[in-house]
């Protein structure tokens, strides 16, 4: 967990990148950071659409598999100069942030479109601000990671998940902050805090019943070859957003800056539009693997999930009158 000593050290380091002179560069490294693999949606739409985009004055070097960055400390990278780009989650920017936890609870966000509307609104400008202003981070775009679905060892004669009291007991392999520990409990379950570079060996070994995650990560980090059944809870509607470092912003001139922000607003809608065409084909293709796949009961984990968040301690961070506005540009 970072601490608070870590903030203020980060702010202190931020502010230090700010007051330095701001100037045009010719040619930049962008290294990004990521837990994901090389043929991540994301990944992929970055290396696609973003890379050549920005080819004029930068070199985009991604590294996959948390091979750069351990997972969890990109932000911090950013924020001491060590990094340029990462992939970050609101989970993640909640860790300094409490407030952003309001962007990671169950059955918030309802489906990709509502997110990028939600990014775009007015509503973000107060959030966005903050993370650059404090953390020297920019949130240029939201990309669609899709809807998480609980993804168990146990077969669906050993256990059926109907409603949120069937997975109690349930070892969940969840990420290691508290706003996704909160989640994995409001689901009913035992979170089990873990990085994603572990979950597979955990899964075969037996150390976690299950795991969370969209199909297309299930298929992408074959999570299917340990496993045996997907209860289609979809308690989250995930996302990513597009980090960048404010420090090498600040170097770019404005046609720059403009060229990298369309790239990665073009980039996420790449990959996007890519992640909604994978998850509708990839129930038949995990069906053919020899998964069961079944939509438990939507209306009790709902209920339950939103029960469990509300007067909460992490509720209690969101700024009033934010979660109406959320609703409010849904359907």
């Amino acid at each position: 967990m970072i601490t608070k000593f870590t903030r203020r050290a980060l702010l202190a380091l931020t502010a230090v990148a700010i007051a330095a002179p701001v100037y045009a560069v010719d040619m930049v490294t962008l290294r990004l950071s990521t837990p994901a693999s090389e043929t991540d949606q994301r990944s992929v739409a970055l290396v696609d659409v973003f890379a050549p985009a920005v080819a004029a004055f930068a070199t985009y070097e991604p590294h996959y598999n948390g091979s750069l960055i351990a997972q969890g400390s990109e932000l911090e990278s950013i924020a001491s100069g060590d990094l340029e780009m990462s992939i970050t989650s609101a989970q993640e920017l909640a860790q300094f942030f409490p407030e952003f936890s309001i962007f990671a609870t169950g059955y918030v966000h309802q489906d990709a479109a509502h997110q990028v509307a939600v990014f775009n609104d007015p509503l973000m400008d107060a959030f966005k601000q903050t993370v650059e202003d404090e953390l020297g981070v920019k949130l240029l775009a939201v990309m669609y990671l899709g809807q998480r679905h609980v993804n168990l060892r146990q077969s669906k004669e050993e256990l059926t998940v109907s409603t949120p009291a069937d997975l109690a007991g349930v070892n969940l392999r969840m990420p290691g902050t508290d706003a996704w520990q909160f989640l994995g409990k409001a689901l009913g379950a035992n979170p089990t805090p873990m990085a994603f570079t572990e979950v597979y060996t955990a899964l075969q070994t037996g150390s976690v019943d299950g795991q969370d995650n969209p199909l297309p990560t299930v298929v992408d980090s074959k999570f299917y070859e340990v496993t045996k059944q997907i209860a289609l809870t979809a308690h989250l509607v995930d996302l990513n957003y597009i980090a960048f470092s404010k420090a090498v912003w600040d170097e770019l001139s404005e046609e720059q800056q403009a060229t990298v922000q369309a790239a990665a607003e073009a980039a996420a809608e790449s990959g996007r539009v890519k992640q909604l065409e994978k998850e509708e084909s990839l129930v038949s293709f995990l069906t053919e693997k020899g998964l069961e796949i079944y939509t438990p009961d939507l209306a009790a984990f709902r209920a339950h999930v939103q029960g469990e968040y509300a007067g909460s301690k992490l509720a209690a961070s969101w700024p009033e009158g934010v979660l109406d506005k959320i609703n409010g540009l849904g359907n």
